[in-house]
């Protein structure tokens, strides 16, 4: 893009169309008295008479020139840097083997840890529909069963929690099989508290781009809190100490529905259900959350609706530019004119005095 430093400089153009009528009338005059032009009228003007007045032309754009070198034109690339205040986000997902109870999810049976899923990315990137995605948070991912894992570290990548998430899967071993919810929550409140740190690992350059506006875990379980070291309770409060949110859903409630394969085919089996909800209420009041109760795939969509509009995200475009001067090529233009003016005045269209 252009840019001039010193546009009042285009002013001095209003002075150019005066310097024909202003060489006329000050100018000197020199003539040869003739008898009679009349045979100099008839022979016509050669190509040096008809380019008499190429001098002038040349010094009007030399003089345009030099107008717009003082004009200084200043070239700049523009650069648009988005300033994001984001939310941080631990999703804390139980995968113990009870999660293997079926839920329906768009008309088909799914169990309800691959809905969980499902309905996360869809909030986490958008479903073109009700959630509009999280572009401008960071995002991480802990699963747990006996024992918590962290999935996926705290990242704006988000092109990296469809893969992440695919490897989270029902617990297959019994020794590892439980519900640990106090020691997931009290790990992911120890991620979110180190937020800052894992963010300055993922900018680049010195510019600071992002602020962390709030941070928040979205705990999700179908049980109750039967393993691990750490009493939820506990962990709630490390986490409101922190100033971090928990917002609690407890999936599923009412009857279950488990698929079990045989060598006889697949058989649907009851499945046992305890919930805890009372732990789960009591952890989001401690911190400032919110508790829900998600029975299908479209209640859990709502619930993430509601979060979506209580954690609400900001960017600001903010423009730099870096500008160069380019008045060099006009003034050497402007002196390259003035000289070629002069050599033809002084050449092909050198006047007699």
């Amino acid at each position: 893009m252009m840019h001039f430093e010193s546009p009042w400089a285009f002013l001095l153009l209003i002075l150019i169309p005066a310097l024909p009528l202003i060489r006329r009338y000050t100018g000197k005059h020199s003539a040869v008295k003739f008898s009679s032009v009349g045979n100099a009228s008839v022979a016509g003007q050669s190509l040096r008479r008809q380019l008499f007045h190429l001098p002038l032309v040349i010094r009007i754009l030399a003089l345009i020139c030099l107008v717009i070198a003082l004009a200084r034109p200043q070239t700049g690339r523009e650069e648009i840097v988005d300033i994001s205040s984001g939310v941080a986000i631990e999703m804390v997902i139980d995968r113990s083997g009870s999660m293997a109870a079926e839920m329906e999810f768009d008309g088909r049976p799914m169990t309800r840890l691959d809905v969980v899923k499902k309905v996360f990315l869809n909030f986490a990137m958008g479903d073109d529909k009700d959630l509009p995605g999280r572009p401008n948070d960071l995002i991480g991912i802990i699963a747990f069963a006996r024992y918590p894992d962290t999935i996926c570290p705290l990242t704006l990548a988000h092109g990296a929690l469809p893969p992440f998430l695919d490897t989270v899967k029902l617990v297959q071993v019994r020794s590892e099989d439980g519900t640990a919810i106090g020691d997931a929550l009290a790990l992911a409140a120890a991620r979110l508290e180190k937020a800052d740190e894992a963010l300055a690992k993922q900018r680049t350059g010195n510019k600071k781009t992002y602020d962390i506006k709030s941070k928040i875990i979205i705990l999700l379980s179908d049980g109750e809190n039967n393993a691990g070291k750490r009493d939820p309770l506990e962990a709630a409060e490390l986490a409101a100490e922190w100033g971090i949110k928990v917002y609690a859903i407890a999936i599923g409630g009412g009857e279950s529905v488990q698929s079990i394969r045989t060598p006889l085919g697949v058989f649907k089996v009851p499945g046992q259900q305890q919930m805890d909800t009372t732990v789960l209420k009591q952890i989001a009041e401690k911190t400032g959350g919110f508790f829900r109760e998600a029975g299908d795939a479209d209640s859990l969509s709502a619930i993430y609706e509601e979060i979506d509009q209580m954690e609400k995200s900001e960017i600001e475009s903010v423009k730099y530019v870096d500008y160069k001067e380019s008045f060099l090529p006009f003034a050497m233009m402007a002196l390259f004119l003035v000289g070629a003016e002069i050599f033809l005045a002084n050449t092909i269209f050198r006047k007699m005095p």
